[in-house]
């Protein structure tokens, strides 16, 4: 399974992740991500793939567990 992580040194608060996860990613008053936690599922994984190639600041990143 993988977890999305977030580089907070480098994280902007563009919120492209939560439009392309709303269910894995909120935006917290400022715009700045919240992740969800849980493990992504391998149908989601498109998806979660697919925000981390969109991250502008490349703060965004899948790892395995």
């Amino acid at each position: 399974m993988s977890k999305l992580e977030i580089d907070w040194t480098r994280c902007d608060g563009h919120g492209l992740c939560a439009g392309l996860l709303p269910d894995d990613v909120a935006l917290d008053e400022w715009g700045f991500p919240v992740l969800s936690g849980r493990e992504i599922t391998a149908g989601e994984l498109p998806d979660a793939r697919r925000a981390v190639l969109a991250c502008p600041a490349l703060a965004l990143r899948l790892t395995k567990r």
